[in-house]
């Protein structure tokens, strides 16, 4: 059983981490709505309103979905996920991450996932991320934080068609031997 929520308020210095709530469409969809933002996402065409409108569909779903606000502008500046929690295996997935392009390159991903897995490693033991076949850019970004590619699969995204992933995990012991 889940002795964690997936909708803990999520902070550090640069960035607050909130639930993300019915009522934050336009909040999230304004940083999403570039074509910039998507082109090595599985899903190139979700800077599109229609499209989006499911990405968004299914963050709610999820249930631990959050929107990513910058401390010091407090602007909206992304959305990322906490998704199929298993208990048996003691892990859980991160991602379905994305930030404005005007965010890009300043550190709000590393800070983002650096408080997601500071808090999700109380409860699991690995956090595995699925990261588009073409999304170069995440790929070196997870990696940078000590992810480890274990292997390639299709996924189906939410109402979406499958697409290749490539799977990495990072586990707890390695995480906190990285902080030390």
């Amino acid at each position: 059983m889940q002795s964690f929520s997936l909708q803990e308020k999520l902070e550090n210095d640069l960035v607050l981490l909130l639930s993300l709530d019915a009522d934050d469409f336009e909040a999230v969809y304004k940083p999403a709505s570039h074509p910039k933002v998507w082109n090595q996402h599985p899903n190139k065409e979700r800077w599109q309103r229609s499209v989006f409108e499911n990405f968004f569909k299914g963050a709610l779903a999820s249930g631990g979905a959050y929107k990513i606000i910058d401390k010091k502008s407090k602007e909206v500046i992304g959305c990322t996920r906490f998704y199929d929690y298993d208990p048996q295996e003691e892990s859980i997935y991160i991602g379905y991450t994305y930030f404005g392009k005007d965010f890009w390159g300043q550190g709000y991903n590393k800070a983002s996932k650096a408080v997601m897995l500071d808090y999700i490693f109380q409860y699991v033991n690995q956090v595995k991320l699925h990261i588009g076949a073409e999304n170069y850019r995440s790929q070196r970004s997870i990696e940078k934080i000590g992810a480890i590619k274990i292997a390639e699969e299709p996924v189906a995204y939410f109402g979406e068609n499958t697409k290749l992933n490539f799977l990495y995990v990072i586990t707890k012991k390695d995480w906190l031997a990285k902080g030390e």
